[in-house]
């Protein structure tokens, strides 16, 4: 079996880097521990005592820590999860994915490979605060470059009012986009477009943080059926378990 490590690799190396998620996290935890690891250098070459070495060391060595494993979250671990959500939906190959807040493409790629006889979907406001190097153009090059474009279709719009019919989609995807969105009313209303797009016995996947219970509780008053939701572990901690991953899921009934 290969790697995850090594199917990052090879996609880097052929040109389909997907970016870094939020990428001013990462580089503000790792710029905040180089420098209280150089204040606690300071301190121990002035020797002004023991806990002004060790206070910036202990600072330090935690934001680098939360540094890495943010970027093994957002370069490899949350591919891992993605291929086995993924996997778990047993895609019969012909359906019609919907992926909100596509960015360039990670899930979206991943969709479409499963659905040769289908299409996968992508919608995105193309912010570069959320992903590095996030526009429509980037991305359309990765989908060109994996060989799913000919089944891919990118389009720019808001997620809290899709341009999409009623019941369009057998499967709604969406990862850690919906919290972007900054009141509880438009993450409502992004939740209710992915359920109304949804067609009869159509799944919903969404991977996001902070608002996972509001979203369940949503879906569970519009009528939805198996709604559930449960942490995705630590391949999808963003810096650490404050800032985790969560799946929610849900089925439109038939009928």
């Amino acid at each position: 079996m290969v790697s995850s490590w090594g199917r990052y690799t090879r996609r880097v190396n052929r040109g389909t880097s997907y970016g870094i998620d939020a990428p001013g996290v990462p580089f503000g935890l790792a710029s905040g521990g180089v420098i209280l690891l150089l204040v606690a250098i300071v301190n121990a070459v002035l020797d002004v005592g023991r806990w002004a070495v060790l206070g910036p060391l202990l600072g330090s060595v935690t934001l680098l820590g939360s540094a890495a494993v943010y970027l093994h979250t957002t370069l490899r671990g949350k591919f891992r999860i993605w291929s086995g959500l993924l996997n778990g939906l047993e895609l019969q190959g012909d359906e019609r994915v919907l992926d909100l807040g596509c960015g360039r493409g990670a899930v979206l790629v991943a969709a479409a490979k499963r659905v040769p006889l289908g299409r996968a979907v992508g919608v995105d406001l193309w912010r570069s605060v959320d992903q590095s190097g996030n526009t429509a153009e980037a991305t359309k090059r990765i989908t060109d470059l994996e060989g799913v474009a000919g089944r891919v279709e990118l389009h720019t719009g808001d997620m809290t009012a899709l341009e999409f019919p009623d019941g369009t989609f057998d499967v709604v995807l969406s990862s850690l986009a919906i919290h972007n969105i900054g009141s509880a009313e438009g993450r409502q209303h992004a939740v209710e477009e992915a359920a109304r797009v949804l067609r009869p016995g159509g799944r919903l996947v969404i991977v996001d943080i902070m608002h996972a219970a509001d979203y369940a509780q949503r879906l569970t008053s519009l009528g939805l059926s198996d709604v559930a939701q449960r942490p995705l572990g630590w391949r999808y901690w963003y810096g650490g378990p404050w800032l985790a991953a969560r799946l929610v899921t849900a089925r439109r009934p038939v009928g």
